[in-house]
């Protein structure tokens, strides 16, 4: 009898320590909306390579039945998420006005009452939004993986000097490591 109990004990902490270990992921889309693209009024540099590469994850997310959300900043002008990665009627739509889509919104308690712990993130634009997403999701306590090449940004003004666009992206990546794992979409999706 003894021996039974410590049996099922052992058993319900190793299914217990398992379980604990498998992570709960959603992607976050953030800001892919059509003012980013050509002729949009803010256009980026490569928003359709950073586009293709989001809708890449998209893809294997839905294939997984795992959760996906997508965030849009308020606009009028341009607003509408960009074709590439429509969201489905049953995905999560996260509308905000803030740099920081965590801020005034309902996405931290959207992904705690789905229980997620890890965050997958991408998006327009690297040095703003999707910056200020992984630094606010680290901070909660989500662990986060940026993918580089699903993000995009565009050329930077201080006073007189022009700050190209793959130095923003880089220079941002390179404080992010420090709240996120960084991998590229083919690293992610194990094709590398």
């Amino acid at each position: 009898m003894k021996r039974a109990l410590l049996s099922i004990v052992i058993s319900i902490v190793f299914v217990f320590n398992v379980s604990s270990q498998v992570r709960k992921m959603a992607l976050i889309i953030i800001d892919i909306q059509d003012f980013y693209f050509p002729g949009g009024q803010s256009a980026l540099i490569d928003p359709e390579k950073a586009a293709v590469n989001a809708s890449l994850l998209l893809e294997r997310f839905r294939k997984d039945n795992l959760l996906v959300v997508h965030v849009r900043h308020n606009s009028e002008s341009g607003g509408k998420i960009n074709d590439i990665v429509r969201p489905l009627p049953s995905e999560k739509v996260v509308s905000k006005d803030e740099v920081n889509c965590f801020k005034n919104t309902d996405l931290h308690d959207f992904l705690k009452s789905k229980m997620t712990d890890t965050l997958v993130i991408c998006g327009m634009q690297t040095h703003m939004c999707v910056e200020a997403a992984t630094r606010a999701a680290s901070d909660l306590g989500y662990y986060c993986i940026l993918i580089h090449d699903a993000c995009a940004t565009k050329n930077l003004k201080y006073g007189e000097k022009t700050i190209k666009a793959e130095d923003v992206h880089l220079s941002t990546l390179s404080t992010l490591k420090n709240y996120s794992q960084i991998k590229s979409t083919n690293q992610f999706l194990k094709k590398e």
